[in-house]
């Protein structure tokens, strides 16, 4: 089994209100709890805006702590599921209906090193 990182990227700006965003996530728990009865699921979180990170980054002799996100951008990354599947085939089986559930946002599909 393979561990692989679903990123799902969000434009920047207005969160949609409540009226448009229920139905999606009643969709996404049915997609979570399909994934946990799977036994595919290890880990999920939702994520802070990206202004509310803070970049710790080392430079020279020199600790640099900055607000803000890493890189500036259109859109970031608004949350994740980490699932444990067989291969790739299998964890775009899971990122295809995820993509389908919310419409325009991209899923990113990534095997987890290690």
């Amino acid at each position: 089994m393979t561990q692989y990182l679903l990123s799902i990227y969000q434009p920047d700006g207005v969160v949609p209100d409540d009226e448009f965003l229920a139905p999606l996530m009643e969709q996404l728990s049915v997609w979570n709890d399909d994934l946990r009865k799977a036994g595919a699921w290890v880990f999920s979180a939702g994520l802070h805006p990206p202004e509310a990170a803070t970049v710790v980054q080392q430079q020279s002799d020199e600790m640099l702590v900055t607000d803000g996100p890493f890189t500036e951008g259109k859109e970031h990354v608004g949350g994740f599921t980490i699932i444990d599947v067989e291969d790739l085939d299998a964890a775009l089986v899971w990122a295809r209906r995820l993509a389908k559930i919310l419409v325009a946002l991209a899923v990113e599909v990534r095997p987890v090193a290690g």
